[in-house]
């Protein structure tokens, strides 16, 4: 049996920017991205930690050592600069293959603080 597992979490992001007239998604640092194995496009379940909302989007790759966390379109709407969110991407496992997701714990400045 195939379930729909955690796959990647950046925990406690905080939002650098929002941009209403963009046409829709999430920019992320790359190298954020890199570190839990998030892929341009991908659909990622956003939860925001300071007002509740949760929302679906998809990630663009920001610059590469940035901090950049950054909502576009319709998203921008649900978050303020400087709120606390927590990204979160999930796939599909049968349970032999599913080994836990790659999460990275974030702090000032969007750093990585430790990876599980």
């Amino acid at each position: 049996m195939m379930r729909l597992m955690l796959k990647s979490k950046l925990h406690m992001a905080t939002v650098t920017g929002k941009n209403l007239e963009y046409e829709g998604s999430i920019e992320i640092d790359e190298e954020l991205m890199k570190a839990v194995d998030l892929k341009e496009n991908e659909l990622v379940l956003v939860a925001d930690v300071n007002n509740g909302a949760r929302f679906e989007t998809y990630v663009i790759k920001g610059k590469a050592g940035s901090g950049t966390i950054a909502l576009n379109g319709a998203a921008a709407r649900l978050v303020e600069v400087g709120d606390k969110i927590i990204i979160m991407s999930f796939g599909l496992f049968d349970d032999d293959e599913y080994r836990g997701p790659k999460v990275a714990l974030l702090g000032e400045g969007n750093k990585v603080v430790a990876v599980r």
